[in-house]
């Protein structure tokens, strides 16, 4: 009995880290995509580019995952996790360690794509390989676990990486993410089973339904694209139209990222109990922000309430369309995952391609009014699909009683 209680500890302590390094790992990869933002004109006076171009290092990267997802996910399918964690988290050691050493604008560039498509893959895996440590009753709170770590990026990660830039040096911060990155490597190469795809608890979902599977694609799609045909511009809205000062707006982004950070801690604790439910509640939340800015945002207070709600619903959102992949992927969920993160980046590539043609062909207002009205559209394909869903099932049970009635 003892022995069998000392294994079990163990176990236990095994899994919560190998669960620690899968969130400090989505913290570090949250962190190095975002990390060029607040990095700019550091990166381009450093090595005499534009900023637009440095600015490519961001766009250049959400395009790279949101193409690659899928295809290595397909093709890494029957690699064991542990392989292909470690793989990628090396990838994303050396590649931060390239970017720092960049004296070049195409090293850094190349750089930045390798760590692009590592966590291309990252995300299609990371959430299969953590769910699975645990019983499947409380995959909603890892899954928000995961979600808490991500965005504490925004919050924690960029704001202290572009301070650390600014005072040692742009390739500091960099050197970091590559130290963070390599905690990660060795505590999964050391901690984690090396076990078949196909074999573990979460390689398939709980619940396979194609057509909600598909309903989520296109509503986190859609959402994620009226997210950031608004959210890219937010500095311009906060400046020009809400009238608040450059230090007033960077505060407000801090408080963005604090609601969307308090927005996935919530999330998480309801995910298990009511996963369609917080769906819905996130784009429709994210909904009303958008909207609220477009039409109070003249005014200082309801502009930052409004800002307030669309912080707190944008990590959800994305966070409980993962969840929903473990739930109804058809087929094998790091392929449902992986193309959930695409989709999700696509979105935000094209909702930022729109809230610009919006911005040439009139004010920064727009922007928000489209992507309100784009979210809106995620909440009625939801909402339809389940309405239909429900009529279908219960349709189905009236001819399964009507079959019996006859029968006898």
């Amino acid at each position: 009995m003892d022995e069998a209680a000392e294994q079990g500890r163990r176990t236990r302590w095994h899994r919560s880290a190998v669960l620690a390094a899968l969130m400090l790992a989505a913290f570090t990869f949250n962190t190095a995509e975002n990390l060029p933002i607040g990095l700019l004109e550091l990166i381009a006076d450093s090595l005499r580019v534009s900023v637009p171009a440095v600015g490519l290092l961001v766009t250049g990267y959400g395009v790279t995952v949101a193409v690659a997802s899928v295809p290595l996910a397909h093709a890494m399918r029957s690699v064991p996790r542990r392989h292909v964690l470690t793989a990628l988290l090396t990838a994303l050691v050396v590649s931060s360690l390239v970017a720092a050493a960049a004296t070049s604008y195409g090293p850094l560039l190349a750089a930045r794509l390798l760590t692009a498509l590592a966590q291309a893959l990252f995300w299609a895996v990371m959430g299969q390989v953590a769910v699975g440590l645990f019983s499947p009753e409380v995959r909603g709170r890892v899954v928000g676990a995961l979600s808490v770590a991500g965005s504490l990026a925004l919050v924690l990660g960029v704001p202290a990486g572009t301070w650390l830039g600014r005072r040692d040096g742009w390739p500091v911060p960099v050197v970091v993410v590559a130290a963070l990155g390599f905690l990660s490597l060795v505590t999964i190469a050391a901690l984690l089973p090396t076990t078949r795809p196909d074999e573990e608890r979460a390689a398939y979902g709980t619940r396979p339904d194609a057509r909600r599977f598909g309903t989520v694609l296109a509503a986190g799609t859609l959402s994620a694209t009226g997210a950031f045909a608004g959210f890219t511009y937010i500095v311009r809205f906060l400046g020009n139209v809400s009238g608040f000062s450059p230090n007033a707006v960077s505060a407000l982004l801090v408080v963005f990222g604090v609601a969307c950070l308090i927005g996935v801690t919530i999330t998480g604790t309801l995910l298990d109990r009511f996963p369609q439910a917080t769906l819905v509640a996130a784009v429709a939340t994210q909904a009303v922000g958008m909207l609220g800015l477009y039409l109070f945002g003249t005014d200082p207070v309801p502009a930052v309430l409004s800002l307030i709600l669309m912080g707190g619903a944008l990590g959800p959102v994305f966070m409980t369309t993962q969840n929903a992949m473990l739930h109804y992927a058809p087929g094998r969920t790091d392929i449902a995952l992986a193309a959930n993160s695409g989709c999700y980046n696509a979105g935000i590539a094209a909702g930022a391609a729109l809230g610009g043609l919006v911005l040439r062909l009139g004010a920064v207002r727009g922007a928000f009014l489209v992507g309100g009205v784009v979210s809106v559209g995620a909440c009625v394909v939801l909402a339809g699909a389940e309405v239909a869903w429900r009529g279908s099932t219960g349709a189905g049970r009236r001819g399964v009683g009507e079959e019996r009635r006859v029968g006898t």
